[in-house]
């Protein structure tokens, strides 16, 4: 049949396509939808970053803007700064004459104030003659200082007295209270050559009164003639190399309107073993019914007319040497310290001449034993001829207005073991004996104590 073509012929007839060599797709838009969605897939991602950068981008200009605008200000007020700085100098130019030095801090606070309690207690008994016949428990001392910058090298001290060995159980008193110049020689270009202190002082007569605290004292009780005041006035002091020197004028008796006391000291140190000084001192013209006493402590007592208490104008004059030796061998070492001198009373009595010396000397010598441990005796005595009001360790109204004594000695043996410097434990024992102008003997008058001395 015709029409019927044989296999072979009929499979050598291909479709045009695959003629040409093309592949036959049965969906001609497939492939265009394919790379639509691979290339939306790669472009989302990029459209969002350039979104984020561009955002990212307009806070920092936001905040470049922010801060430029707060640097503007600042420089603003760093100017108006500068400007009142300037304006300050200029004025302190004005006020310190061009001095370039800058102006001193005088900023105070509670923090510079220095607070100290200094004192001694114990035990004390004497003869029957004595001030303590039956022995009593007693604050021999408490004191409270203040210390406290003030300007530059200004500077305060100040004391309350709560109890003395003289006054154990009276009222509070004020010790010294000064206001204390320091360093004026500056203005020299020296140092330390002269500074003042003004306000409540002690009299710079002598040197015992330098170690009289309880916590000084390497015994209980002083010499016999124990010299020292507590009085307003005004004083200079200062060092030249070894030498040094005060000098004071205070008030000498409870008249304050009238004459007033001159004391002072030079001293001359040629080593750190060796000390030596010469002290001198007038009270000054003393009225007997205005002044009943000098300041000037004496003997337990102070100094009295001794003529008529109605007219009398009386003084006492006083010169006194001091020496000290000290040494590092032997436990520490120990030392040795004597002094002496003599004190002229004079007055105006018309009815009698009561002009008289008074004689006087002491001797100290301390050795430091093991376990710190220290012994220590003193002797000392006071003489004058036609007698002076001595008091020592008797009853003070028996001795100071009683007979006059005319020779008092007293011989004093101490052990004390320290804690450290702020606490010291002390024991002492002495002999104390005398005669009055009249002949009659002082010998029931020694003296036993204890005394636990500390400071902080």
């Amino acid at each position: 049949m015709k029409w019927v073509k044989s296999l072979p012929d009929a499979a050598m007839q291909k479709p045009f396509a695959i003629q040409q060599g093309r592949p036959r797709t049965p969906w001609p838009w497939s492939r265009h939808f394919v790379f639509a969605i691979f290339s939306l897939a790669a472009v989302l991602p990029l459209r969002a970053d350039n979104t984020n950068l561009t955002d990212e981008v307009r806070l920092l200009r936001e905040e470049n803007a922010l801060l430029q605008q707060q640097v503007k200000t600042q420089g603003a007020q760093l100017d108006t700064l500068i400007q009142k700085v300037n304006g300050l100098e200029a004025t302190r130019q004005q006020i310190v004459g061009g001095n370039d030095q800058p102006l001193p801090n005088h900023d105070f606070g509670l923090g510079q104030l220095h607070l100290s309690v200094e004192g001694g207690v114990g035990f004390a008994e004497t003869g029957p003659d004595g001030f303590a016949p039956g022995g009593q428990f007693r604050v021999d001392e408490a004191r409270l200082m203040l210390e406290a910058p003030v300007y530059d090298d200004v500077y305060f001290y100040g004391e309350l007295l709560l109890a003395t060995q003289e006054n154990p159980g009276g009222s509070v008193q004020l010790g010294e209270l000064y206001l204390d110049f320091e360093n004026i020689s500056k203005l020299w270009q020296q140092d330390d050559q002269l500074n003042a202190r003004l306000g409540q002082l002690n009299t710079p007569f002598g040197e015992e009164y330098l170690t009289r605290n309880a916590i000084d004292n390497p015994l209980i009780t002083h010499s016999i003639v124990d010299f020292w005041a507590t009085t307003p006035g005004a004083e200079l002091y200062g060092n030249f190399g070894k030498f040094s020197y005060v000098v004071a004028v205070q008030n000498g008796g409870e008249n304050v309107g009238g004459d007033k006391m001159v004391a002072g000291r030079i001293s001359f140190d040629p080593d750190e073993h060796w000390h030596f000084s010469v002290s001198g001192m007038r009270t000054g013209n003393l009225q007997a019914n205005a002044d009943s006493t000098s300041q000037m402590w004496f003997a337990n007592g102070f100094f009295r007319s001794i003529g008529s208490p109605a007219t009398t104008q009386f003084h006492v004059n006083a010169v006194e040497a001091d020496a000290t030796a000290r040494w590092k061998s032997g436990y520490g070492g120990g030392h040795v310290s004597a002094f002496g001198g003599v004190a002229r009373y004079d007055d105006n009595d018309p009815a009698a001449n009561n002009a008289r010396n008074i004689y006087y000397y002491s001797a100290e010598v301390l050795q430091n034993l093991p376990k710190k441990f220290y012994a220590v005796t003193r002797f000392s005595q006071a003489l004058c001829t036609d007698g002076i009001p001595m008091v020592g360790y008797g009853q003070f109204g028996d001795y100071f207005y009683g007979p006059l004594t005319d020779n008092l000695w007293r011989l004093s043996l101490g052990l004390g073991y320290r804690f450290s410097d702020r606490l010291v434990l002390k024991a002492e024992y002495s002999f104390e004996r005398g005669t009055e102008v009249g002949g009659e003997t002082r010998n029931k008058e020694d003296f036993f104590g204890t005394e636990a001395a500390f400071k902080f």
